[in-house]
């Protein structure tokens, strides 16, 4: 199996490879991997990627997935318009 074809987050375009990779590197925090790669930014905010990589972060680095420290949901949980936000309470 590749893993430079496996994509955790379609976002940003992160894959397997590029995961392992920053691991070597002694990253080893969710928040690090975040400024590494912009994972849990993109559009869909987390939504798809945020679970596989805390799972594959806790396998890689043999430690329980509790001890991931995955990041929580901000408001808003789904994108809004710039536009919207400019119009205030118009």
């Amino acid at each position: 199996m590749d893993e430079s074809k496996m994509y955790l987050c379609r976002c940003e375009n992160v894959t397997l490879a590029d995961l392992h990779k920053i691991l070597d590197a002694g990253v080893t925090s969710m928040e690090e991997v975040k400024r590494y790669t912009r994972c849990t930014k993109g559009p869909c905010q987390g939504r798809t990627c945020k679970e596989l990589i805390a799972k594959e972060m806790a396998r890689y680095l043999h430690v329980p997935i509790e001890s991931i420290d995955i990041p929580k949901d901000r408001a808003p949980i789904k994108p809004i318009p710039m536009g919207e936000i400019a119009k205030g309470d118009q």
